[in-house]
């Protein structure tokens, strides 16, 4: 095995990290928020759940502070997020860099879906935009009769050029019978054929409100109209699928009588509305240039050969793992039975019984001296007492009371006078010392006959 091969858990989690970032990039979901925390960082950690499933989150401060508002526990969000790995933990995560209502949302989802499917038919094309005719003598407005954007467009149109004639074909522009009457309007006013432009439009709003704008209806029927159609839809910010699809778009209903009125700045209002038509066309093609190659890439990606290999690495490294936990288990099994027939050896062993046997020898030598020395001390005392015995019969003891000992020259002892005749000399042992006599008489007669 080779260390190089080896991965650290900080590599596998990057490696992991950069498949998923690849493979998936970044989405939009919906879904609820909860455990949703604030710390001083500013940065912004919830779970994005629904019935089946939840995930963990992260709104960095960089992206929550243009939110707008601050999301609550239970609240049902639209978010676009990014697919990544919480490295330090090994946790898949979402790091999100847009967050809005659940309303608001899937209806901006939906307006950026119709956007998408209008522009990849084409709908969006400038070769399908029609300018402005130089002579505009009827100007047509397809808004609320009771709106004021209408009193708007009226008013400047007065005021820049008294003799455009005006004709009004009144609308809801608001509910779900507007887009429908909107796109109505449209048709009539090509069938009659009585004005040079049309404008339509209406005042500001929410996304729901402007929402009429976004239906697919107005837009096609904005597409197969004959005359020219100036888009007026809300403030300068706001941006419907109708703005996108018409042939001029104007900023608000306001700005959208100036562009139809003349003046002596016509000329120069020509040139800025040429190059804002300009800005949205290349934005429109970048935008599906950038979609296309985006595509292409993540494709690309998930063909890759290295992803490939990274996926046949992880099947090796498991593989890997599981050889070497079988070699070690193996190993564990032998080392166990060596183990046990080692200490069986130890049990069979010689030299265990000639341990036994020499402590055997050790007691049995030890007993035999301590029997040794008991019968040395029983003989010292035994000796004692036939000494202290002896000493009672000895001569010398006799010689201690006062008696004496008489004794040949031979050392016979002369217990009789038979032993002994008259002129032999006999030697008297005393308590001290001794004396030599010789015989000059015998008396034979025994002494206690008397």
């Amino acid at each position: 095995m080779q260390s190089s091969s080896i991965l650290s858990v900080k590599d596998l989690n990057q490696m992991v990290k950069d498949v998923l970032s690849d493979a998936i990039g970044q989405i939009w979901l919906v879904g609820e928020i909860s455990n949703f925390s604030r710390p001083s960082s500013g940065h912004w950690y919830f779970t994005l759940k629904d019935d089946a499933a939840q995930v963990r989150c992260a709104m960095f401060r960089n992206s929550n502070f243009r939110t707008g508002f601050t999301p609550q526990n239970g609240q049902q969000v639209l978010v676009r997020a990014t697919v990544t790995l919480y490295e330090a933990r090994g946790e898949y995560q979402l790091v999100i860099d847009k967050l809005q209502p659940a309303g608001a949302g899937l209806l901006q989802q939906k307006f950026e879906q119709l956007k998408q499917k209008l522009s990849d038919e084409g709908l969006f094309d400038a070769i399908y935009k029609k300018t402005l005719p130089d002579n505009i003598r009827t100007v047509g407005i397809i808004t609320s009769s009771t709106g004021a954007a209408l009193h708007d467009i009226c008013q400047i149109l007065k005021r820049r050029d008294p003799s455009l004639h005006l004709i009004i074909y009144p609308t809801q522009v608001q509910g779900t019978e507007a887009a429908a009457q909107i796109a109505r309007m449209i048709e009539i006013a090509n069938i009659r054929q009585e004005c040079d432009v049309l404008i339509v439009g209406r005042g500001g709003g929410s996304l729901e409100d402007l929402w009429s704008f976004n239906e697919e209806v107005v837009a096609r029927a904005i597409f197969a109209s004959r005359l020219p159609i100036v888009s007026a839809v809300g403030h300068e910010i706001d941006f419907t699928i109708a703005d996108f699809v018409a042939d001029v778009r104007a900023a608000t209903p306001s700005a959208a009588a100036e562009l139809v009125s003349q003046d002596s700045l016509d000329q120069i209002k020509r040139l800025q509305i040429q190059e804002q038509y300009l800005s949205m066309a290349i934005d429109y093609y970048l935008t599906r240039c950038r979609e296309m190659l985006n595509k292409g890439y993540h494709r690309l990606q998930t063909q890759h050969p290295q992803a490939k290999l990274a996926k046949q690495l992880n099947v090796l490294l498991t593989y890997r793992h599981a050889l070497y936990d079988n070699i070690q288990q193996y190993l564990l099994r032998q080392t166990n039975l060596y183990n046990y027939l080692d200490k069986r050896l130890l049990r069979l062993s010689p030299q265990n019984t000639i341990s036994a046997l020499q402590l055997t020898i050790n007691q049995r030598q030890q007993q035999i001296i301590h029997l040794i020395e008991q019968k040395f001390t029983q003989s010292q005392h035994q000796f004692a007492l036939q000494t202290s015995q002896l000493n009672s019969v000895s001569p010398l003891a006799t010689l201690e009371r006062g008696y004496s000992v008489t004794t040949t020259v031979d050392n016979a002892v002369v217990g009789c006078a038979a032993q002994v005749t008259v002129g032999d000399f006999i030697i008297t042992r005393l308590k001290q010392g001794k004396l030599v006599s010789q015989i000059t008489t015998i008396d034979d007669k025994d002494i206690t006959s008397k």
